[in-house]
């Protein structure tokens, strides 16, 4: 460090610390190459591949006897074939324009993979939970894919118009103030941004209160006053009562079941299948499956901080099973993990995905 140059410096690996003034400009650069305009329309090219195909090339990767579940899944409705279409419209995406400020996308933002749930320390909030699509990108393909799933949904559940057009407008403006807000403060308070259940709770009474006329209008313009308005307030406040019975005794009461007096994940196939089963449906043996399993469990545990491992290392895994997840999901290699800590009436459950580039393993379906 010199009198010249009084900084240390940056650490190995850190990207570039623009200041406030080149982040600025960098974004009105960004605003004229790309306007708001070009994003308006869009026009399918001419080169695009072929919906149906795009589906079906997935499927090759899937489990064979899982794809007419998930076909299933799709088929019941525009919204949840749009869950499990995610490979369609990121080939799509892939033609649009973009202002070149790339991010670590989710991947997959589309409404049901928000929710409420619990973090590490036990507290409720309101998150996005699936990363298993994550890469970097354009900021704008997980916009697009959000406020794509709010127009279905709300067209699926019976919005005017004129409503699914004030969600999706709420939608982009909520995101928009977001990172105004996300620009004037520090990394840290970026980092642990959050939204908890006090924020949820006191969001939903600004919205009943707006709704009777006693409050200024929150949420969507056009909702506070009409059924519409109403029901979401309901089915919000519903969500996050919901959301406080989904602990670890809930989940134990609803997927496990005593088998020769102890407590096991129950059969419930094709959804959930037991290792104990499982030699049922591939040609590999049960033990063998649990293994590998344990395998992918240990590489998982080895990749914790210290702190966290010798929370886990207070438990042990008691039963494996087969699980399927989702809809865009069904058909990948899922499990879910039984763990025990002090006893039955202290429940871990884990879900155990290998990633889609690990090697498959020597186990297949059987002929037939």
């Amino acid at each position: 460090m010199s009198a010249e140059n009084p900084d240390i410096g940056e650490a190995p690996g850190v990207t570039e610390n623009l200041s406030i003034a080149d982040r600025k400009a960098a974004g009105a650069d960004a605003r004229d190459r790309t306007p708001l305009e070009v994003h308006a329309h869009w026009d399918a090219p001419a080169d695009r591949a072929d919906p149906v195909a795009v589906l079906q090339a997935q499927n090759a990767t899937r489990e064979p006897d899982l794809v007419p579940v998930r076909h299933g899944r799709m088929m019941v409705s525009p919204f949840t074939f749009y869950r499990g279409s995610a490979a369609i419209m990121a080939n799509d995406l892939a033609s649009t324009p973009s202002a070149g400020l790339t991010v670590q996308l989710c991947g997959d933002a589309h409404l049901s993979n928000f929710g409420a749930y619990a973090s590490p320390e036990r507290q409720l909030l309101f998150d996005v939970n699936d990363f298993d699509e994550t890469l970097p990108g354009p900021f704008e393909y997980d916009v697009k894919r959000l406020v794509a799933s709010l127009a279905i949904a709300a067209r699926n559940n019976g919005f005017t118009s004129d409503e699914s057009r004030q969600v999706c407008l709420s939608a982009v403006e909520s995101f928009r103030t977001a990172m105004t807000g996300f620009s004037k403060v520090g990394t840290l308070d970026v980092w642990y941004a959050r939204t908890s259940e006090a924020d949820l709770t006191a969001q939903l009474e600004d919205m009943r209160r707006a709704i009777s006329g006693r409050g200024k209008a929150s949420g969507p313009a056009g909702l506070t006053d009409t059924k519409a308005g109403k029901r979401a307030v309901r089915r919000g406040a519903a969500a996050i009562r919901k959301a406080r019975t989904r602990t670890n005794l809930d989940a134990l009461a609803k997927l496990t079941e005593v088998v020769d007096g102890r407590q096991r994940i129950v059969s419930q196939p094709p959804v959930l299948i037991p290792l104990r089963e499982l030699d049922r449906y591939y040609d590999v043996d049960a033990a063998d499956l649990r293994d590998v399993v344990l395998q992918f469990f240990e590489d998982y545990r080895q990749t914790l901080s210290e702190t966290r491992r010798l929370l886990l290392d207070r438990f042990r895994v008691v039963d494996v099973a087969r699980k399927v997840v989702g809809v865009g999901s069904v058909g990948t290699r899922a499990f879910v993990a039984l763990l025990e800590g002090r006893d039955e009436r202290d429940p871990l459950f884990l879900q155990v995905t290998p990633s889609r580039a690990a090697p498959r393993r020597a186990w297949r379906t059987p002929p037939g």
